[in-house]
């Protein structure tokens, strides 16, 4: 069964939907291609206000938002209720022009999406302090696409999506997904990256997504990069911050109490999709040929559940343990004061807690985590 788009409607959008007209801007985030447009545009379309679509893509539509007055935003706007402002962050003034709108017009509900966090959110953090909404998109995820498959389907396809990734496009035409994968990859991360941020050092960057890119699941340390890559410390810091805030990766920092036979500095780096960090190291066999198939797993697992929290509206503190003698829980998270540990496995059916965290947190419940269970804890 080929699926569509358009039919795959996106969790948030009912949270989204609820929180229009309530006297905040909505600023939705998330990476290109994932379907911010395909989005608002069926926010749009829901709607029972007059609404106008504008694309800042456009070079007359940027020119048209930038450094204008209440008035001219005004005449721009027109009568229409519902103004969607699509890659806002090609403005540079949005985060004054959003202002203006919400502050001079209060019947006026703005959306505005953006490709990159640090951009859009440098623009509009201070002139939108407390009169914005935030939400995070991602690439689909497997309950949605529980939307149009059975429980029994979704399960049988979870394996080709964490090899070929959940991006809109790929679950589209899924007999092209390695051509528009590499494509994704290329033209977003060597492309819209270098161009955003200014980067002159497009080696390196490359450089640096392939290394992490092969140590999925596993402890980074920043030192090491740097030395694999050529360039000091400070630099490696700054490109995985851009990679973050462009919605490639995400870091799990160690949890500790400061106890002392854990480690407390140490990171591990993730990829946002799957299918992009197969794109990079260009490896999209399956599962049965891999050597990386529990780290790919790990991270797939992870990957989901961080899009279910936030399809959710829950926002828990996410770590790793890890002790001086290699003992370690993949994945914890601590909300509103409760601790809970998940070992992610591949192919086993039992796990042993290691001692030394079940004397330390002796309170904390660890659960097993793999291909039975896995979408009890994604969904």
């Amino acid at each position: 069964m080929k699926m569509g788009i358009m039919m795959i409607r996106r969790t948030i959008q009912d949270e989204i939907e609820q929180s229009l007209f309530k006297g905040k801007a909505i600023i939705i985030y998330g990476a290109r291609q994932v379907g911010k447009t395909t989005l608002i545009l069926a926010i749009q379309k829901s709607a029972s206000v007059p609404s106008i679509y504008l694309n800042c893509d456009e070079p007359d539509i940027r020119r048209s938002l930038s450094d204008k007055t209440s008035t001219e935003l005004k005449m721009l706007v027109g009568g229409n209720k519902l103004v969607l402002i699509d890659e806002a962050q090609r403005v540079g003034t949005i985060g004054l022009t959003i202002k203006l709108l919400t502050d001079t017009a209060p019947d006026i509900q703005v959306i505005a999406t953006g490709s990159s966090s640090f951009e859009l959110s440098s623009r509009i953090e201070e002139p939108l302090t407390g009169r914005k909404r935030e939400f995070r998109l991602y690439p689909f995820s497997l309950t949605e696409l529980g939307q149009i498959y059975s429980p029994l389907e979704v399960r049988r396809i979870a394996e080709r999506c964490m090899i070929f990734g959940l991006y809109p496009e790929i679950i589209n035409t899924p007999e092209a997904a390695e051509t528009a994968l590499r494509e994704i990859a290329g033209s977003y991360l060597y492309k819209d990256i270098l161009t955003l941020q200014q980067i002159r050092n497009t080696e390196a960057l490359e450089r640096l997504v392939q290394s992490v890119a092969l140590q999925i699941g596993h402890q980074v340390s920043y030192h090491e990069l740097a030395q694999q890559v050529g360039v000091d410390k400070k630099t490696i810091e700054s490109y995985l911050r851009i990679l973050e805030q462009s919605f490639i990766i995400f870091r799990l920092g160690s949890f500790s109490r400061n106890l002392r036979n854990e480690l407390k500095k140490s990171r591990k780096i993730y990829f946002v999709d799957t299918g992009i960090r197969n794109a990079i190291i260009n490896n999209f066999n399956p599962p049965e040929l891999r050597n990386d198939i529990g780290s790919l797993w790990e991270n797939f697992v992870i990957a989901e559940r961080l899009k279910r929290n936030h399809n959710q509206q829950l926002f828990p503190h996410a770590y790793f343990w890890r002790s001086h003698q290699k003992q370690e829980i993949d994945y914890l998270e601590e909300l509103n004061g409760e601790l809970r540990g998940y070992e992610i496995k591949w192919r086993e059916n039992r796990m042993k807690i290691p001692v030394g965290f079940s004397s330390a947190y002796p309170d904390c419940p660890v659960s097993l985590i793999n291909r039975e269970n896995m979408m009890e804890f994604v969904g």
